[in-house]
């Protein structure tokens, strides 16, 4: 991958790049399907991804203002900015003004005045699964792709891949396969977990993982209870900040 702009590139969406797992799962007897545009990062999904992992704990009311109006299918979210301190303002003034710029919003609204913000929203599918907890899959996979990079590892990669277990199906968030032999899976989730911890243990038995490399990677969970849960379940528990700390322990 030396000389690809991994935050602006197709190269990824293809069999090709996927043919490493794609061995990896048939040696385990399992039947996958990946989903090529999940890797493709031609568009802006992974910038605004990325943004959002950088400063989630002020962002987050943007996403949470967005997804409650989608749910709602109103047009429109307004985040008041008079309980926010001047840095924080500016961050979310800034993020908003980059989702009109990406078209991830229809339009955009500074309304100083009222000390707020107005999002005239979009009602396209993969924008409204982005706001849903998407974001986190694409924040997971940027991080993977950069930590490889710059490690110089050769790796294959996944998002949305899905998996066929005979009497059941399932889809891995993301999936990374570093230099043909370390699998790597990261599960994303930006609300509810606790209720999956034991279909992500079987999972994980299932594909024969170690502890280390089944990765939940849950939005703003704290860092106390990232450990706490790890050291309670067979899994590694993390958030969108310590995701790049995790993935050292492995390659």
């Amino acid at each position: 991958m030396e000389g690809i702009d991994l935050g602006n590139t197709d190269a990824l969406a293809s069999d090709q790049q996927h043919g490493p797992i794609y061995d990896w799962f048939r040696k385990k007897q399992i039947r996958v399907e990946a989903n090529l545009r999940g890797v493709d990062t031609s568009g802006f999904f992974d910038e605004v991804a990325e943004a959002i992992g950088a400063n989630l704990p002020v962002l987050k009311e943007v996403l949470e203002r967005i997804r409650w109006s989608q749910q709602k299918e109103h047009a429109s979210a307004t985040i008041n900015l008079d309980k926010k301190s001047p840095e924080d303002a500016k961050a979310i003034i800034r993020f908003c003004q980059q989702l009109y710029d990406f078209s991830f919003v229809a339009k955009c609204f500074h309304n100083k005045p009222e000390n707020n913000v107005r999002l005239i929203l979009q009602s396209a599918p993969a924008i409204r699964c982005f706001f849903s907890g998407e974001w986190l899959e694409w924040h997971a996979l940027m991080t993977s792709l950069r930590y490889a990079k710059e490690r110089k590892q050769r790796f294959s990669c996944a998002r949305g891949l899905k998996l066929d277990l005979g009497k059941e199906t399932h889809e891995l968030d993301v999936f990374m396969l570093i230099d043909g032999k370390t699998p790597v899976c990261i599960e994303c989730k930006s609300g509810e977990f606790r209720q999956n911890i034991d279909l992500y243990l079987a999972l994980k038995k299932r594909l024969g993982l170690e502890r280390r490399q089944f990765l939940m990677c849950i939005a703003g969970l704290e860092d106390e209870k990232a450990r706490a849960f790890s050291a309670m379940y067979d899994l590694s528990f993390t958030n969108e900040r310590g995701l790049a700390e995790q993935l050292a322990q492995l390659f």
